[in-house]
């Protein structure tokens, strides 16, 4: 890494990648400043190839470099870019090219490979050597699924990896993201060698692992010239995983908190120093995740907001654009009985007709189904607030930790009704924001490597300085 001395102000870039939406910030970090602009936001999700989902890639490329370049336009001293991404997916990379679109995680295919993967590791074998929860698109059961594909692989480089090699020319695997494949260690953060070689795969293709901080590489030549950048500028490696980075920007008032970091998904747990991978862990589906500065990311799960996206998507659709604040202004006004449904129930994962199917499972529970569009929405932002609740008490009793608040960060923060809910229903706290965490944390992890900034904890009084979270009290 170079040397930076004597830096009393950082600027850097960030991409920040999630399951739906894309986009580009800049920053400026001193010691009691940050200051975050959006140079670039862009649409992102599945596409159908034949029978399969797939991410458009070049899509995506083309986004990501076109913002990059704008945010060295529009500020010439940034010195670095760090990149995060959703987890598990990834593209497959030979003689120098992508052998073809990534799959996407909702893609039907990991269903059989999950039962082949099983049968060489059985599911307590495996979570006994990562410590990762189950979930049917983890890396692993889509390697699995690749077939003879992995024959013609140089690496597999999941979404961040695969950008920064872009980027650099240089194929890594950052710790934080690695840790969602199945294929790590949780305790030494390294490629878990006994268990690839049970699985059969081949272990060339996996990366140098590579932490938060780390500098990947200066950009490429060819990098260079498409973003007109100026010389110097690096990518250095940021907590890849969102929920790492937005973990990082968290600005945790206490130790007794846990975390609820909340987009397409709600990742719901605690920061710890070590790993919990008990028999009970296990079986209430808990993972232990990397997190920035070697902590533990311990949570659970939750669908997040794909449940109200893809609701109002097929409103949409039918009807025409929906105002959502509106419609959930409206739902806070809902009185009498609310149908909470399970929030993870497999049926509600896949892309299409949304209020169709919560419909069906509420009306399979004996609930009354909700009868307009203001019930359905707070019948959804019910059922996420019990599962946060829920998640939140797991993780502490799991962990033998109390919890006295819970922070929301990322944009469930916006959601005033589902951060009171969720308040009223775990009977704590609720501290909401910032709704940047993700590229937050992003920018923290690259002003530190560049000489700004102290421990982990120093970086979150920042962030609690410049982002006050708004305060949920319970309703009792």
């Amino acid at each position: 890494m170079t040397e930076y001395r004597d830096v009393v102000e950082v600027h850097c870039a960030a991409v920040d990648l999630g399951a739906t939406s894309g986009r580009v910030m800049r920053a400026v970090i001193g010691p009691d400043s940050l200051e975050m602009v959006e140079v670039a936001r862009f649409a992102n999700g599945p596409v159908r190839h034949g029978d399969a989902l797939h991410w458009d890639i070049n899509a995506l490329r083309a986004h990501i470099m076109a913002g990059l370049r704008a945010a060295l336009a529009e500020d010439p001293l940034i010195t670095s870019i760090g990149i995060d991404s959703w987890a598990v997916d990834y593209g497959l990379v030979a003689e120098g090219r992508l052998l073809s679109a990534p799959y996407h995680y909702r893609d039907e295919r990991n269903a059989a490979a999950v039962d082949a993967v099983h049968a060489l590791v059985p599911p307590d074998e495996l979570y006994a050597a990562t410590g990762l929860q189950h979930l049917p698109f983890n890396t692993l059961f889509q390697l699995a699924a690749e077939g003879s594909r992995l024959e013609r692989a140089e690496h597999v480089l999941l979404i961040p990896d695969l950008v920064a090699w872009w980027l650099t020319g240089r194929a890594v695997a950052e710790a934080t993201n690695a840790s969602t494949t199945g294929l790590l260690d949780p305790r030494t953060r390294q490629w878990h060698e006994p268990l690839i070689a049970k699985l059969g795969l081949p272990r060339g293709i996996l990366p140098e692992i590579v932490h938060p901080g780390d500098e990947i590489g200066p950009l490429s030549t060819d990098a260079a010239a498409e973003l007109a950048a100026p010389s110097g500028v690096r990518v250095v490696a940021v907590g890849s995983h969102d929920t790492a980075s937005a973990v990082a920007a968290v600005p945790f008032a206490q130790l007794d908190a846990a975390y609820i970091s909340c987009g397409t998904w709600g990742l719901v747990g605690l920061e710890l120093e070590h790993p919990v991978m008990t028999d009970a862990s296990r079986e209430a589906n808990f993972t232990n995740e990397g997190g920035v500065d070697g902590r533990v990311r311990f949570l659970h799960n939750v669908t997040g907001l794909w449940l109200l996206s893809e609701s109002v998507r097929s409103w949409e659709a039918t009807d025409g654009p929906i105002d959502l604040p509106a419609l959930l202004a409206d739902a806070a006004l809902v009185e009498g009985p609310i149908a909470v449904f399970e929030a993870n129930d497999a049926r509600l994962s896949a892309p299409g007709d949304m209020p169709r199917r919560i419909a069906e499972i509420i009306a399979e529970t004996g609930q009354l189904v909700p009868d307009s569009r203001a019930a359905f929405a707070r019948a959804i932002v019910e059922s996420l607030a019990a599962a946060f609740a829920d998640a939140a008490h797991t993780a502490a009793r799991l962990a033998d930790r109390e919890v006295s608040v819970i922070h929301i960060v990322g944009g469930g923060s916006l959601n005033t009704l589902l951060c009171q809910l969720t308040a009223d229903r775990a009977g704590l706290p609720v501290l909401a924001g910032p709704v940047e965490a993700t590229a937050i944390g992003n920018v923290l992890v690259q002003a530190r490597a560049l000489g700004l900034g102290g421990d982990l904890e120093s970086l979150r009084a920042l962030v609690a300085a410049t982002h006050p979270p708004r305060r949920f009290d319970p309703n009792l």
